[in-house]
């Protein structure tokens, strides 16, 4: 490991009454404060917004997707160009993904074995085979700060054979990742994986743990599964994962979700809910979610939430939303994925502030009372 490496996460305060606490997670490109959640910007761009944007909400990460960014534009090219920050114009931290989760979900027709993916190219109809190797030299070429090692997640409900091969599988791409680290500036973190099954959680945290990464994912969730039992699966491995090691709950984004999980001890997340319920034309508020294609909204001349500082409420009504949607504006969904952006980005401003004044389980039950107040 290289020097600043080593104190790379330091945990500033931890809550008197419940797991959360506050930390810096030091990286090449920038010291995030955490709690922290990451706008997704698969394609190197968060939909819709500029880095400007992004930024003055209060962002300090943003997560992309290397697989994605291998098909197009190539992660050669984007290492021409001087790597991803310069590329996209983002001078916080990045963390990318491997894109294995989007093999294995949507058009791609692939097969698994212990090499790696092997996958179709939608564009050219070949076949292709994606290793862990692979993966960790495109993250590398890319420049992000922390690269996300290839996993294996196996689809809710698998039986326990089939979560069996997936944690294997997870254990061996993990090494090779680590064994294939390529960028003195990166940090790579581990996915933990293993279903809901706990027996298969643990064995996957503590060998994964074993091999020693600079952080740990907690992955496999939020995909179908009932809340309570993701909740449980969170509890049990945040147990598992080192205190001093950054913990991030990938895919999860919701404001209640976001909370009761910083209570339990996670520190960062990442998710596209705020940008894709936007350009769905919902929009969340103090008083839970509103779906601005509603025709009461018509005639409302108030800002999308009162309290909210964002540049859509500062300038513009529920009313000229709506016109907007309803006129298939682009503007639309842009000034309603800022006021989702921001909403989240302070969610994370306060909870980081009730966490230091040992207030964070008053401040997660008041906000839930209001937001499942309808």
């Amino acid at each position: 490991m290289t020097e600043w490496w080593q104190d790379m996460f330091e945990i500033v305060h931890q809550e008197k009454t419940s797991g959360a606490r506050v930390g810096k997670l030091t990286t090449h490109h920038q010291v995030v404060d955490t709690p922290a959640f990451m706008p997704v910007a698969t394609k190197a761009t968060v939909k819709t917004l500029t880095p400007q944007e992004i930024r003055e909400m209060g962002t300090q990460a943003i997560i992309s997707n290397a697989f994605h960014l291998y098909l197009s534009p190539g992660h050669e090219l984007i290492n021409e160009a001087g790597g991803l920050h310069k590329f996209m114009d983002w001078d916080g931290a990045i963390f990318t993904d491997s894109g294995g989760f989007q093999i294995l979900r949507k058009e791609f027709k692939f097969k698994q074995n212990n090499q790696g993916i092997s996958y179709v190219n939608s564009r050219d109809g070949k076949r292709y085979m994606y290793t862990p190797e692979m993966c960790m030299e495109i993250q590398g070429a890319l420049g992000s700060d922390v690269a996300m090692v290839l996993d294996d997640c196996p689809p809710w409900g698998s039986t326990r054979d089939e979560v069996r091969d997936s944690v294997c599988r997870t254990l061996n791409w993990g090494q090779r990742s680590l064994d294939a680290r390529c960028n003195d500036n990166q940090l790579v973190f581990a996915i933990l994986q293993g279903g809901t099954y706990p027996d298969m959680r643990d064995v996957c945290a503590r060998k994964l743990v074993d091999i020693g990464f600079d952080g740990y994912g907690i992955g496999g969730l939020s995909i179908g599964e009932p809340k309570e039992v993701m909740h449980e699966t969170i509890r049990l491995n945040l147990t598992q994962i080192p205190p001093d090691k950054p913990r991030y709950l990938m895919g999860v984004g919701s404001p209640v979700e976001l909370l009761e999980s910083i209570s339990l001890g996670v520190d960062i997340f990442d998710s596209a809910f705020p940008t894709r319920n936007a350009r769905h034309q919902t929009v969340m508020t103090r008083h839970g979610q509103m779906d601005l294609r509603r025709s009461s909204q018509a005639r409302d001349f108030r800002p999308i939430d009162g309290e909210c500082g964002c540049y859509t409420c500062r300038h513009f009504s529920r009313a000229y939303i709506y016109h907007l949607f309803k006129e298939s504006e682009l503007l639309a969904m842009r000034l309603a994925s800022i006021h989702n952006v921001h909403f989240l980005q302070d969610i994370m401003r306060q909870a980081r502030v009730a966490i230091i004044e040992d207030r964070f389980i008053e401040f997660k039950d008041w906000f839930k009372q209001q937001y499942l107040s309808k």
